[in-house]
Formats: C-alpha cells, structure tokens, sequence
C-alpha cells in the first residue's frame, strides 16, 4: 500500500478520507483526517459552535492541519484522539463534557453552549443509491458459502441498469472479482 496521499487517491475506491487515514495510522504521517466526530470537535473546541454544520472540505481540512503537532508521529495520534474525543466524548446528541480534556478551553464551553443556529446540513439519501445497490450486491456474496452466478445478484435489485453498473463498479473497484466460470466472488474466495 503506498504512504503517499496523492498516490493512494490515484487507486481506484480510494477517497480522501481513507488516504488520509492511510498516511497517518498505517504509516504515521501529519496529516489531517476529518470525519464527522473531528468536525463536531473542531467547530465546538476551536469555533465555539455546537455544530460544524455543511461540510467544506477546504475549510474542514485547514481547520484540522491548523491543530497538528508538527512532528509526524505525534500529529497521527493527535488525529486519532480527535476522532476518538469526537466518539466517546463529544458526541452530537449527549457531549460528556464533564470528561473533555479540553473542557477549560473549550470555545464552545466558554460561550455557555450555544445552540446551533446556521445553515442546515444536507441529509443525504441512501435508500436507490448506488451505496445501496453496491452493499445489496456485496449482502449476497457475503451470504453465500461460495461463489455466486449472476442470477442471484440479479435478484438483488430490480433496476437492471443500476445493477449492472454497480456490479462493474464493484469488479472495477477490486471489491469483488468475477471466476473464470462467470461465478462472482469476494476476493480470494474463489
């Protein structure tokens, strides 16, 4: 797996979040990884807000470097404990605040609280999504003992389209791989 940011989102199924994650936990790198727990930590300890609101990625990236240590190995535990405090701590519907080691510089703390007032965050859909039909399909793999022919995964979704261009999606990604009988298959399950 490569170390290098730019390089792990050259490979195909590889977001920024999960190179960033690569670089700094698999090869200690100072990098910002930003999640939702680390949004929610940022915009309440740093910007005092009880809710990071819309994602930007410019702004949330900044934002999270901005914070690093400069030393590599040290920033990657930092970026862990970001979205462990996020997790455990301060959660989005009961924070702990009590048990926040930066409750006595907490900006949200020291500006008693304040409840979200800005633009809402878009819910994202799922139900006939992609997302959806991908993990139907992977549901089905998953289930069987061994490899799968078409008509089962065909059963999966009705849109045949979607499917269709899911299931390449899923082979393209390396998340599944076809047998040389035609059978579909997790990889290295055939």
């Amino acid at each position: 797996m490569p170390s290098d940011v730019d390089t792990l989102l050259a490979l195909p199924g590889i977001g920024a979040y999960t190179a960033r994650a690569v670089a700094a936990f698999a090869y200690g790198q100072r990098c910002p990884v930003v999640d939702t727990n680390v949004r929610r930590v940022v915009a309440r300890a740093v910007h005092g807000a009880g809710d990071a609101g819309p994602p930007s990625t410019t702004r949330d990236m900044a934002d999270v470097a901005a914070l690093l240590p400069a030393v590599d190995s040290v920033a990657a535990r930092y970026s862990a404990a970001l979205m462990e405090l996020g997790a455990l701590v301060c959660t989005a519907r009961a924070p702990r605040c009590a048990d926040c080691p930066v409750f006595d510089t907490c900006a949200w703390q020291l500006a008693g609280r304040p409840a979200y007032n800005g633009p809402a965050k878009a819910v994202q859909k799922f139900a006939g999504t992609d997302r959806q039909v991908r993990g139907r399909l992977l549901d089905v793999l998953r289930g069987s003992p061994g490899p799968v022919a078409r008509p089962l995964l065909d059963a999966a979704w009705s849109d045949s389209s979607q499917r269709d261009r899911c299931l390449d999606s899923l082979l393209v990604d390396g998340l599944i791989e076809q047998t040389d009988s035609g059978l579909f298959a997790l990889p290295g399950e055939h």
